[in-house]
């Protein structure tokens, strides 16, 4: 059995149109891998132990559940389809875990747990992130299998159920398990397209640090018309400490934290890219970040440093007396280049020379995303734009790194293969929040291009430099 290209693609849209898709990705919804809550781990094994093991095991893959090395944490799937020896490996990638529901907070007639569909738009927690991406890429490999009967190549797929946490484990059973997930490439699917009319490809991610920035000056608050004036304020002190870190619109003043590596070719790879959100997405504010940058080079080239939550005093029921401390949870999105392991340090030193050094700076959490970045001519990235251009007539956005965050260290270091990301949804899905959804027209087109990059694959082997 050999089939087409053309034909490969036939399926894939019946698939959609006649609403297999849909009902593939309910049964994924349906199930609540909140990774986030202490009890989501029967749901965590459910979605790779239910959904995902028998939906694989009828493409012919052997899948094996795995326990975390950190057991408090979800296990991972490895699922592999051997065809030949000889023939390329590719990996992919996906999370079954989602955020929150954050159930009452959706609009009226919509669930995180129940697929609705509004015009263009599919409802549901996880239909963008991540369980709606990596169900286009298994249906695409279901494509190629019922056309050709064969894939062409070798596959494995690794689900892990703990990426909104952090990815922790991923690592080290990366690392235990090298023999099982070793590939001549990462073919994966998360994040936004730069605009959700054109496909796009990104060969790398921004590394994220979160940590807080503290001052805790005594015990209790005292009346502001008593004591004002007498003693310091906490939350000014730390407004100050925030403003010698980032300017008033928003560029960053710590000099270890502005890269050097937006190099000319990056440039290049960046040049003419516009980001946009569609039309229900925010307004770009271009008073914002580096002055000299464009928007492109802003988020896929440099470092933003945000404040994601400031507190001092009782907000909720503020009261007149000056507060004893203040705290604030702060985040800096980074390029490679960036030592990662003297982000904090850096920002010590920085306070310290400003005089802020009573201010306590302290990691959020122990799990840091590194940044990494492809080659834009790398032949797997160039390979990967030729197979989209030829499904949908045109080039893709091709970005050397997306400006959030993936464990793709994981992939690109420890496992040590070239990583090209096809993100399947675009900047405006509310993704970590209320009404979540996916864009139809962006899924249909996603399944047809990842069945033509599969395809591809089968037909032409490794790709080769030149």
């Amino acid at each position: 059995m050999t089939g087409s290209r053309d034909g490969a693609i036939r399926r894939i849209e019946a698939y959609f149109d006649d609403g297999g898709f849909l009902a593939d990705l309910q049964r994924r919804v349906a199930i609540p891998t909140t990774s986030q809550e202490a009890d989501s781990m029967p749901a965590l094994r459910a979605y790779l132990a239910d959904e995902m093991t028998p939906s694989l095991a009828r493409l012919g893959y052997a899948c094996e559940i795995i326990d975390n090395p950190q057991p408090q944490y979800g296990p991972f799937l490895i699922a592999r389809r051997s065809e030949d020896p000889a023939a390329p490996t590719v990996l992919t990638y996906g999370h079954g875990d989602v955020i929150r529901g954050q159930d009452e907070q959706w609009r009226a007639g919509l669930s995180p747990w129940t697929i609705v569909v509004e015009g263009e738009r599919i409802y549901g927690r996880g239909t963008a992130d991540n369980k709606g991406q990596h169900s286009i890429n298994i249906a695409a490999l279901q494509a190629v299998l019922a056309e050709r009967g064969r894939l062409g190549f070798n596959s494995t797929i690794l689900i892990e159920t703990g990426e909104e946490t952090g990815s922790p484990g991923l690592a080290a059973f990366c690392a235990q398990h090298r023999d099982k997930l070793k590939a001549d490439a990462l073919l994966g699917s998360d994040g936004p397209r730069l605009d959700p009319k054109r496909p796009a490809i990104f060969g790398g991610t921004r590394g994220t640090m979160n940590f807080t920035m503290a001052l805790d000056l005594r015990e209790g608050g005292h009346h502001s018309g008593n004591w004002g004036g007498l003693l310091a304020n906490p939350g000014l002190i730390l407004a100050h400490a925030i403003a010698c870190v980032a300017d008033a619109r928003g560029q960053i003043k710590v000099p270890e934290w502005r890269p050097r590596t937006l190099t000319n070719s990056v440039r290049a790879a960046l040049a003419g890219l516009t980001i946009d959100g569609g039309p229900h997405g925010p307004a770009i504010d271009t008073q914002w970040g580096e002055e000299t940058l464009t928007p492109a080079e802003r988020v896929f080239g440099w470092n933003s440093f945000e404040v994601l939550a400031f507190k001092t005093g009782n907000p909720d029921k503020p009261v007149n007396a000056i507060p004893p401390s203040a705290i604030a949870h702060c985040q800096l999105r980074f390029v490679v280049g960036t030592d990662p392991k003297d982000i904090l340090p850096a920002l010590r030193r920085h306070l310290d020379r400003h005089g802020f050094g009573q201010v306590a700076v302290a990691p959020s959490r122990e799990v840091i995303m590194n940044a990494t970045r492809l080659d834009p001519d790398d032949p797997w990235a160039r390979w990967a734009v030729a197979s989209i251009q030829r499904t949908t007539g045109h080039k893709p956005d091709v970005i050397p790194n997306l400006g959030g965050s993936l464990p793709n260290e994981v992939f690109a270091d420890i496992l040590g293969m070239p990583t090209v990301w096809v993100p399947h949804s675009y900047a405006a899905c509310s993704q970590h929040a209320p009404n979540e959804h996916l864009l139809a027209p962006v899924a249909r087109e996603a399944l047809r291009l990842m069945t033509g990059l599969f395809w591809d694959l089968g037909e032409q082997g490794r790709p080769q430099p030149g």
